[in-house]
């Protein structure tokens, strides 16, 4: 027996099961369920597009090809060395620079301050990183006129050009690493007598530069600390001769510290010392 729908009521439409439309997915699913499809896409469609490239550049995918007397890698080859080392660029930067000296003394600087929380980590970083740019200017435009502007004409391969923009990155890290710390890394890595320091392994010249910024970097973090300690100290001193032991002895030398700081030019002074210490070659 049919029901029929109360008076009033407006009537219902009966949809087949087939041909109703079913409830809508979750949004955050949907996106998250369409990236694995998007990148196997992307992946194959650059698999299928990279043979392409090399057929139109005239150059093997298999095999070296070979420029005059010297033997370059293949496509493949290059395409995994030049993603590796985009790869590798933020510890690069790091150890083959003197980043890691500003970045070590300015966050010394800043804690002999106790400005923890007024000094953000963003702008210790930002700050050393522009002091890195500037140091290593000449050494990048040696780089890039001398390796990458070559390389990208065709002019030279990537064997040559590696070892064209090895060259000034090692006579910096030299210039700047000690003798001890250069012995010692040669020891540990099983070399025997070097009579020319540049003769060593990279991997051990980059070791012994690592080694000899921190020390630096302490050296130069440990004498702007002094001068904060010793107004710590005395401030201390005072509110205990005075018995104010309640009181937090920061509160008296923050401001102490800081009008120092302003008095002298302290970032000047800091930014000066910091890249003067750092010895350039041509």
């Amino acid at each position: 027996m049919t029901r029929l729908p109360p008076a009033g009521a407006a009537p219902r439409l009966a949809i087949p099961q087939a041909l109703a439309p079913e409830p809508p997915a979750a949004s955050s699913a949907a996106p998250a369920s369409r990236l694995p499809a998007l990148f196997a896409c992307a992946a194959t469609l650059a698999l299928a597009l990279l043979p392409q490239f090399a057929a139109a550049a005239s150059v093997p995918i298999i095999g070296t090809t070979t420029q005059g007397n010297t033997t370059d890698f293949t496509v493949k080859t290059q395409v995994l060395i030049l993603m590796t080392l985009l790869g590798l660029l933020p510890v690069l930067a790091l150890m083959m620079t003197s980043f890691a000296r500003f970045v070590i003394v300015l966050s010394l600087l800043r804690q002999a301050l106790g400005l923890q929380q007024g000094l953000p980590n963003r702008i210790i970083t930002g700050v050393a990183l522009i002091l890195t740019l500037l140091v290593m200017r000449p050494i990048g435009e040696h780089v890039w006129l001398n390796a990458f502007v070559p390389y990208d004409e065709d002019r030279i391969g990537l064997q040559e050009a590696l070892k064209i923009a090895e060259a000034p990155l090692s006579r910096f890290m030299l210039a700047q690493t000690s003798k001890s710390a250069l012995a010692q890394i040669s020891h540990l890595a099983g070399e025997g007598e070097v009579a020319d320091p540049a003769a060593h392994a990279f991997t051990v010249k980059l070791a012994a530069f690592v080694l000899s910024e921190l020390k630096t970097a302490f050296q130069i973090g440990c004498m702007l600390f002094i001068p904060f300690l010793v107004i710590d100290l005395v401030v201390s001193s005072v509110l205990m001769a005075m018995g104010m032991m309640m009181l937090s002895p920061l509160v008296i030398s923050l401001p102490l510290k800081l009008l120092l700081f302003v008095l002298v030019d302290g970032w000047t002074l800091t930014v000066n010392t910091l890249v003067t210490s750092v010895r350039m070659v041509s």
